[in-house]
């Protein structure tokens, strides 16, 4: 969320920040809001002072025996007690509608980031790896015969309807795998600290990390009230939500491996075909709270962190940084990385990075007291994927697969396969 104080002191580098964004100005709507819920304030403090003034004065009217003077201030008082309570209901109304407003608006891009209208105006970074030259056609992870009997569509669609899939046998062990590497390497390789949350969530923690109110469509929601997130993000970052902290506790560092859902509102004809964009998902998250000063330097941290798993499992990939149409809603500035499917003979994203300043901070209320002294301040949030499982294993089954329809597996998963190197053209660990 924008701080109301910036906005007041430059409102001009507000609205340039929006018009990055393909927004219209609107530091003048805000701003009438805010001015409004001031003066009601104001006014509320004006008339409890007279009141206050008033109800001394009753005493004293009474010990003197001047009723005329007794009734009035009597009066007055109980006047100026309903005008408070209105005035403090109108600037309460008033702050509602400048929350709700500056809830929806999307967080402002760092300097460094490139304009642009959307995903077409990304610029590439780097590329790792180069893609595997085929002696045959690729074919797409869904079509590849070893991959074939672990991939179950049409029960998944039978139980559940379309966006969905059983795994089994072969490929399931090889995502599970998946799963269980990225962590390990993310807690003994990159110090993160494992952390196992809840999958259902308040309304409060989605609002914290941005998810409501803009983009309710896109979760699913129970009849209870509870939300199934989206990501973990959700979760992780909520976790020092009202909390003050002590700044030598930062950064924090955490990882979690959770199940994902998402309603993929929007999505209607985009990958209807194998498991690429599915409701229901599993993913590795990473997600640091830091101070103002370092959030840079750990948005580069992340980066490489979700590098370092593809480049284990050499698998090819591009890491670009988006553009300000393209950008998540909650990010300041984002990395995407992209790995190299040959069956679509393109790269995908398999994780995001994105740092987010203060923007989630505020919502959440989440602060910190600098070591130095002074104010607490808001911190800084982080998150990132690390990495995609499902796309993870979409990619490994893809880049591995051999002519006869068999599957040669990364090297680095052979010790959670039980030493197994490839899945068979009859889809089997072999």
């Amino acid at each position: 969320m924008h701080d109301i104080r910036a906005i007041r002191e430059n409102p001009a580098a507000f609205d340039a920040a929006l018009a990055r964004r393909g927004l219209s100005p609107l530091s003048a709507d805000v701003l009438a809001i805010d001015e409004a819920r001031r003066a009601k304030i104001l006014a509320a403090e004006t008339a409890q002072a007279a009141q206050n003034a008033a109800s001394k004065e009753v005493g004293a009217a009474k010990a003197a025996g001047n009723d005329a003077e007794f009734e009035r201030l009597r009066a007055l008082v109980a006047e100026k007690k309903t005008e408070i309570a209105r005035l403090t209901e109108e600037a309460a109304a008033e702050d509602v509608r400048l929350r709700t407003l500056l809830m929806t608006l999307p967080n402002s891009p760092l300097d460094d980031v490139p304009d642009g209208k959307d995903e077409a105006q990304n610029v590439e970074l780097r590329r790792w790896g180069s893609p595997r030259d085929f002696a045959f056609a690729p074919k797409e992870h869904f079509e590849i015969a070893g991959a074939k009997p672990g991939l179950d569509f049409e029960t998944a669609a039978k139980l559940s309807g379309s966006r969905f899939v059983i795994l089994r046998g072969a490929v399931l062990r090889v995502h599970r795998a998946l799963a269980q590497f990225m962590l390990d390497t993310h807690v003994e390789d990159h110090g993160l600290t494992e952390t196992w949350t809840p999958v259902l969530v308040k309304d409060e923690a989605m609002y914290g990390t941005g998810q409501l109110p803009k983009f309710a469509e896109d979760s699913y929601q129970t009849t209870n009230g509870w939300w199934l997130i989206p990501t973990s993000e959700v979760t992780l970052t909520n976790t020092v939500a009202g909390e003050i902290l002590d700044e030598t506790q930062l950064p924090i560092r955490m990882t979690a491996h959770t199940q994902c859902f998402r309603s993929e509102a929007g999505s209607a004809g985009k990958d209807t075909a194998g498991m690429l964009r599915q409701h229901q998902f599993e993913k590795v998250e990473m997600v640091s709270i830091t101070t103002p000063e370092t959030s840079r330097a750990e948005h580069e941290r992340m980066t490489g962190c979700a590098e370092a798993i593809l480049q284990k499992l050499g698998l090819p990939y591009r890491v670009i940084v988006l553009c300000t149409g393209d950008m998540g809603f909650g990010a300041t500035r984002t990395h995407d990385l992209e790995v190299w499917l040959p069956g679509q003979n393109t790269y995908r994203e398999i994780s995001s990075v994105s740092v987010c300043g203060d923007f989630q901070a505020r919502r959440m209320n989440a602060r910190f007291r600098p070591a130095a002294g002074g104010k607490p301040e808001f911190v800084h949030t982080l998150n990132g994927s690390g990495l995609a499982v499902g796309r993870c294993l979409i990619a490994v089954l893809e880049n591995g697969q051999q002519e006869d329809g068999s599957i040669d597996l990364p090297e680095a998963l052979r010790p959670y396969l039980g030493g197994k190197t490839r899945i068979s053209p009859e889809g089997a660990l072999v």
